[in-house]
Order: structure tokens, then C-alpha cells, then sequence
């Protein structure tokens, strides 16, 4: 197959469990098929960047300066400019008149067999008429994600902002689940939120994957330290939130039955309260070079999450090392895991620490969750994930042929 794929951002470096899922897919796909990778990201041109995505994927078409990469008071100025516009603000900052220019060239004259949409942020740049096969990827159903913020935000501006942002979002990602020919959902949760939108039929869903092949298990290692790690991008609300959470009310109870345990928050681009958390026993590292040996070094994975969509990889990556993992329900929605088999659930902040002082304490039932979470995700590396993604699109390929070779006949 000839593929078009479409997405905003640097898809370099690999911080993001959003960059992974897409990466590692693209990768296993262009092995056996024909993708262009149109990557089209905001800020200065950044020749470094372009020649490094190259390497990784040579069939690669990238724009710069496709839309504004603003931060800070910046962000807010350009929020204000868009607030009356239709489509939301995490949409409609993406728009970029040379992608749309490029896809209203491209897919009327069908030089590709299909077409991805990667993220409903890329929506904005394909042209009303779809005249081949196009395909939403959907990592997240996004107008659930702005209602779980909307719910715990704290500040009144960010808890308005969400909000609004959450309306908008439920109308605009309605309308695109619909105007797409098929949508691909990683997690049966997400494919359920969007039955509402658009006939289940036209949902497919695709779990998440893991690299087997850089997350191993050992099950000889034996760390020293009782070491509690969380891995994730740290400028993302529901991270920050998440740790948030976490340290106020949960941290203080594990220490108090075990005074001598350190909480290691792993990740880029550490929010301002995300480093206010930092003390005696929690430690916040930053960017790093390897999260591999961070999660070596760990005892207990946690994942305490309380807002977010989708699937979170960094669980099956620490599962794959055969990491004891405490997680909220949310943190841990839409993966294929069993609670009290190779994975403990908690959504009660004591109950959460009673989990996690369990796997300090007593070493033989760690170790059974250790290898039941490593037999687990076995069955999950990316190379098995990207077939079963072939066969849904090409699905999608055959049954828009029918629709359109039929459509002739119907007109006539």
C-alpha cells in the first residue's frame, strides 16, 4: 500500500507516549509498504531535526513554521485571539495553510491507496473532500480528557478555560469521528466514548504496543533501594496533576510506614509544580538519558493518574522490565491488565499507599506481579500491533472501493 501519514509536532525525540505509539507503527509499516510521513511542526526550521527524521524514516516531507510555537503569556495571548472561533483551542492551533494547500493537491489525485490523520489536532488541514480513504487515529478521545480536567482543576482560570474547552471539543471531535471514513481507537474504552458519535462499526480499535526488544525482564535483578518511580512527560496537565496527587496524598503515607522510601518523578520538562514537589525523599529528574535505568533501579511503578484518555505505554514499558505497577483505574484504562494478577488498582489515596507499602515489604508477592506483568505484555510488541494496524486499514481501503465504484450506479 502507498500511505499518506499526517501529523503535527516533532515526532523526534521519542518523550511522549503519543511520538511512540505513531514512531514505532511508522517504523514496522515502512518495512513492507510505502509511507510518506508528512511531519509538519511550528517554531524556527530546524535542519538537525529534519535531517534526523530522514534517517529514521526516508520517506519523510517536512514543513517548518507551520503554525506559531508559542509558551507562557504567549500561549494565553494566542488563546484570547482564538476563543471565538468554532473549533478548539488544542485543534485550531495546528491549522497550517501549506499543509492544507498540500493535502487539497494530493488526495484528489489519489497517489496514495490511504490516508492517516494522526491526532484530531491534523483534522483542521484536510480538505472537505475526502476522495480516497482517510483514516482518524485517535489516541485519545479528546472531549473525555477536557471533561476529567474540567473536573480537577483547581485554579477557577483553569477549570473556566477547561471548560470551555471541553464544549467545543465535544462538538468539533463529533463532527470530525464522523466526517473521517474509519477511526482507529487504542482502547475499547475510547471506541465505546465515540459510539455516540459516529455508528461503532466504523471504529476499530488497535491496544498499545511495547519495544520487547529494549524493555527486557530480568528476573534475576534484585534492586536495593526502595526506589518509587513515575515516568512521563511532566508539562502535560494530567502528569502534573497526577504527581500532584500523589505527593500530597499518597507520598505521606507510604513514608510513614516506610521512612526510608524515595518517590523518583522521571521526565522532560519538569512544570514549575512539578519541581515545588521536590524534597528529602522525591526527587525530580528532568530529562534523561535512558528511562530504561530508571525503571531498572525501581522497586514500584506507579501510575496515579486522576485525568487523561487513551492508553498509557509507560505502563506496559515498565511491565515489560517487570515492574510491580500501582495504578488509579484511569491510569490504567484501556490496557490489558488484571487487577490482583499483574497489576494493583487504587483509587483511594490510602489504598493506594497500602499497594504500593505491600510491594516494599514483602518481596515474594512483588515478584509474582513482576512475572505475571512480563507474561502479560508479551503478546503486545509493536511489530504484532502494526499488523493487526495494516488489517483495519485496509479494511477501510476495501469498503470505501465498494462505496465508490457503487456510487455511479446509484447517481445513474
Amino acid at each position: 500500500m502507498k500511505i499518506l501519514w499526517v501529523k503535527p509536532g516533532k515526532l523526534l525525540p521519542l518523550d511522549t507516549g503519543g511520538k511512540l505509539r505513531t514512531y514505532n507503527i511508522l517504523r514496522h509499516l515502512s518495512a513492507t509498504h510505502h509511507v510518506t510521513y508528512l511531519s509538519y511542526y511550528g517554531g524556527q526550521h530546524d535542519q538537525n531535526y529534519e535531517r534526523e527524521i530522514l534517517q529514521h524514516l526516508p520517506g519523510t516531507v517536512t514543513v517548518s513554521e507551520a503554525f506559531p510555537e508559542v509558551t507562557g503569556f504567549g500561549r494565553h495571548l494566542d488563546y484570547v485571539r482564538r476563543l471565538s472561533g468554532p473549533a478548539p483551542f488544542a485543534v485550531s492551533r495546528f491549522a497550517s495553510a501549506q499543509v492544507q494547500q498540500m493535502l487539497a493537491e494530493w488526495i484528489p489525485q489519489r497517489c496514495f491507496d490511504v490516508v492517516i490523520c494522526d491526532f484530531l489536532a491534523s483534522a483542521p488541514n484536510f480538505p472537505r473532500d475526502l476522495a480516497i480513504p482517510t483514516v482518524l487515529f485517535q489516541h485519545n478521545v479528546e472531549s473525555v480528557l477536557w471533561r476529567r480536567r474540567a473536573s480537577f482543576a483547581t485554579h477557577w482560570v483553569n477549570r473556566v478555560i477547561a471548560k470551555i474547552e471541553c464544549a467545543k471539543m465535544a462538538r468539533y471531535e463529533a463532527a470530525q469521528v464522523r466526517r473521517f471514513h474509519h477511526v482507529i481507537a487504542v482502547s475499547e474504552q475510547d471506541r465505546q466514548a465515540m459510539s455516540g458519535m459516529v455508528d461503532p462499526s466504523r471504529v476499530s480499535v488497535i491496544p498499545t504496543g511495547v519495544n520487547l526488544a529494549k524493555y527486557r525482564y530480568d528476573p534475576d535483578l534484585r534492586p536495593s533501594h526502595p526506589l518509587v518511580v513515575f515516568t512521563g512527560s511532566m508539562d502535560w496537565e494530567p502528569n502534573i496533576d497526577g504527581v500532584e496527587y500523589f505527593c500530597n496524598d499518597i507520598w505521606p503515607h507510604v513514608l510513614a510506614h516506610f521512612p526510608e522510601a524515595r518517590f523518583r518523578i522521571v521526565g522532560r520538562n519538569p512544570h514549575p509544580r512539578v519541581r515545588k514537589l521536590a524534597s528529602t525523599s522525591v526527587q525530580v529528574t528532568g530529562t534523561v538519558r535512558s528511562l530504561e535505568d530508571h525503571l531498572r533501579e525501581a522497586l514500584v511503578l506507579v501510575v496515579p493518574l486522576r485525568i487523561g484518555g487513551g492508553t498509557r505505554i509507560k505502563i506496559y514499558e515498565g511491565m515489560a522490565m517487570g515492574k510491580a505497577t500501582v495504578s488509579t483505574s484511569v491510569g490504567a484504562e484501556g490496557l490489558d491488565v488484571r487487577h490482583q494478577h499483574d497489576i494493583l488498582l487504587a483509587d483511594d489515596p490510602r489504598r493506594f499507599a497500602e499497594c504500593i507499602v505491600t510491594f516494599l515489604q514483602n518481596e515474594n508477592i512483588r515478584r509474582e506481579y513482576e512475572a505475571a506483568a512480563a507474561q502479560t505484555v508479551r503478546q503486545y510488541d509493536w511489530s504484532v500491533i502494526t499488523e493487526r494496524f495494516v488489517t483495519e486499514i485496509e479494511k477501510a481501503v476495501r469498503v470505501f472501493s465498494v462505496a465508490d465504484s457503487a456510487f455511479p450506479q446509484l447517481v445513474a
